[in-house]
């Protein structure tokens, strides 16, 4: 049954996926707008984010911002869509823009394992069919709570081309992405998902703090691969959407013994790519729920629930 509701759920996005896309956009819009108008969770959220971060902007500033930011989630939604139920050749088409490429190629022909961060900004399922047009990696990803959303992503995600391993984030995973480091391999993590209490370090964010994992440092340490930094960039223009792709290395620092100085280099360098694209980042996610001990802080999401 679980895998009939994901062949149902994969029809479904096959049918929106394929609309022409100036219908599309204007349902990503229309959606973006119902949105705002009526509170949703999607609105209430990068609403509160900006709120957090943005403390030197007034309040319609904000709210323009705001809209920009909902209408590109809505826009990337229905992209994923169209990448999820169309053939990888035709959607690494929409790449039409390439930068870094030769630090990419040099990482891969080295043989030190090489880790691909790659922060929830632009189009990150676009970001893994060009990678696994590329070579052969390993994804780590935090499964949905429901079966069939999982089963759903990893037939969307299968889907990719060329050999890519969904490694689920748990213990046996990790080891699973070591051995690979080791053996010269390639491993994609998002690195701006919220970890477990426990499992990560404060490091400030856009001025905040915000619980970032150490998964990332600990497995460059230990293994010595290279780190890169890779996205997605949508580009403007009323057609199709476009993209630009970006690879860039990582400071040496994301790979230190000491996993707080880790981290602070890693969200260092995530706002770096991110500024310049700030409507493109996922700010509809609470990146900030977990405060940091002794703080007197709570969470800032609370009275959103």
């Amino acid at each position: 049954m679980i895998e009939l509701a994901a062949t149902v759920l994969y029809a479904l996005a096959w049918c929106v996926g394929h609309l022409p896309w100036p219908l599309l956009r204007t349902l990503a819009d229309g959606l973006a707008w119902l949105w705002r108008h009526l509170g949703a969770r999607e609105a209430r959220v990068a609403r509160r984010n900006l709120e957090l971060i943005c403390g030197d902007l007034d309040e319609k500033q904000r709210e323009a911002l705001l809209r920009e930011i909902l209408r590109t989630t809505a826009r990337q939604a229905v992209e994923t869509l169209r990448f999820w139920t169309r053939s990888p050749a035709r959607n690494l088409a929409d790449i039409v823009e390439i930068h870094g490429e030769a630090a990419f190629d040099a990482a891969l022909s080295s043989g030190r394992g090489l880790i691909v961060a790659a922060p929830h900004l632009g189009n990150w399922e676009l970001l893994n069919q060009w990678l696994a047009h590329k070579t052969p990696l390993a994804i780590l990803y935090r499964p949905p709570e429901s079966r069939v959303g999982e089963a759903f992503l990893r037939r969307v995600r299968a889907r990719a081309g060329g050999q890519v391993e969904q490694v689920r984030a748990e213990a046996a995973g990790v080891r699973t992405l070591l051995k690979r480091l080791q053996r010269g391999g390639v491993v994609g993590i998002l690195p701006d998902q919220q970890p477990k209490a426990g499992e990560g370090e404060f490091a400030p964010f856009f001025g905040k703090p915000a619980l970032t994992m150490t998964l990332l440092g600990r497995l460059a340490h230990r293994s010595g691969a290279q780190v890169l930094l890779a996205w997605c960039q949508r580009l403007p223009g009323s057609g199709p959407p476009r993209f630009a792709l970006h690879l860039q290395p990582a400071p040496a620092e994301v790979a230190a013994d000491d996993p707080v100085q880790a981290v602070a280099a890693l969200n260092a360098a995530l706002e770096a790519v991110v500024r310049p694209a700030f409507s493109q980042y996922q700010w509809t996610y609470k990146r900030y729920t977990l405060r940091p001990p002794g703080s007197g802080e709570e969470n800032p999401y609370l009275d959103l629930y």
